[in-house]
């Protein structure tokens, strides 16, 4: 028999590395605080993710590290903070051997490779749990003579709840206690900084914003094309009492300011925020949306967690993976196309990218009705 361990008194959860990823996490730290109210716990996660936690009611203390400390430095860090047990969320290897490195004497991670050898507690998968397969290049074009058919506009969210990675954090989560049971991911934002971006980027309430997320920084496979975002600006912003929001990183403000550029006409108002926001700032600014168009990045996990419509355009990744929100949540919808190399999981597309190019902008408009009631026009 197992034995029934004490509650920890000090709690370190490594966080994961990836916006997307640290969003997804969410409803395993509210599952953690739920199971462990008295327990201190301590959020150690990269200095770019830092400012995500900031109002989060899990987290008691956060613990941010940049990207070029090395493992024996945060190892280093760790050792004086007397942890008594540590949660790891990342699958890496470095992530298991920090907290080994730092003496942590409760160490608890999924199992995975020479990783588990640093863990006093490996968690084996969880039942439900479907690994990501890169497909291959011989694989993508033996799949490709078949005909690729676009699904309808509407086409329902994926089904498959139980394969979605908010459920591999969870699932890590009980083994200290927690209840594995699915909640939607949460990020908070108080009155103070909706008012501060309002009055900052001119995003005035008596209008509705649409916005849009062009870019993905996993690569070009996840991009809509940039006319299609051009296009469907234009018609919404031609709505009466509409205009439209662009967000992006400092990689995606040339993309930014081409779209721009394509629908920048004297009745059309338009917010370029590419590169000019802080991490909270986009969070405040995505939830002052109506709706939000997206690819499958960081920022639609953003957009869901703060209550934002999201309509998810998903090309070479897979929406049964890490669609936005809660799996099911009617408030969203996933947009793809049925092509038989789909999801292939690759940066670039090896053939003619026609996961996302056969992705029209009828597509989109219908939902975008739907989900903010506007009539159809």
């Amino acid at each position: 028999m197992t034995p029934i361990l004490p509650a920890p008194r000090r709690l370190l959860v490594r966080g994961v590395n990836w916006l997307g990823d640290a969003v997804m996490a969410t409803p395993a730290l509210a599952r953690l605080r739920e199971a462990l109210p008295n327990t201190h716990i301590t959020l150690l996660t990269p200095a770019k993710l830092a400012d995500l936690w900031q109002h989060h009611p899990a987290v008691d203390a956060v613990m941010a590290f940049p990207t070029e400390e090395t493992l024996f430095q945060v190892a280093r860090e760790l050792r004086d903070r007397n942890f008594d047990a540590g949660l790891v969320l990342p699958n890496s290897p470095r992530s298991a051997l920090e907290l080994w490195l730092a003496g942590i004497p409760r160490r608890i991670g999924a199992a995975a490779s020479w990783r588990t050898w640093f863990l006093t507690e490996a968690v084996a998968p969880r039942p439900g749990a479907k690994p990501m397969h890169k497909r291959s290049n011989r694989e993508i074009h033996r799949l490709t003579p078949a005909a690729a058919a676009p699904l309808p506009p509407a086409a329902p969210n994926p089904t498959d709840a139980a394969a979605h990675q908010l459920h591999h954090y969870l699932h890590l989560a009980a083994a200290l206690g927690a209840n594995p049971a699915p909640l939607a991911p949460h990020l908070g934002v108080v009155p103070a900084e909706l008012a501060a971006v309002r009055a900052q980027f001119d995003l005035r309430p008596s209008r509705s914003w649409l916005g849009l997320n062009p870019g993905a920084e996993y690569g070009p496979a996840k991009r809509w094309p940039r006319d299609r975002f051009a296009a469907v600006a234009r018609e919404v912003a031609a709505w009466p009492g509409w205009g439209v929001v662009l967000f992006g990183g400092a990689g995606d403000v040339a993309l930014a300011n081409e779209i721009e550029s394509a629908i920048r006409l004297p009745a059309i108002e338009v917010r370029n925020l590419a590169g000019r926001t802080s991490l909270r700032e986009l969070v405040a600014a995505l939830a002052l949306c109506r709706v939000v168009v997206t690819n499958d990045t960081g920022p639609m996990h953003l957009a869901a967690a703060v209550g934002a419509p999201v309509i998810a355009l998903f090309g070479s990744t897979s929406p049964e993976l890490t669609g936005p929100g809660l799996p099911g949540d009617p408030r969203h919808r996933v947009v793809r196309t049925k092509v038989p190399c789909a999801p292939c999981f690759r940066r670039v597309c090896p053939i003619d990218f026609r996961c996302l190019n056969r992705l029209g902008v009828e597509a989109v408009i219908p939902l975008i009705r739907t989900l903010t009631g506007d009539p159809v026009r």
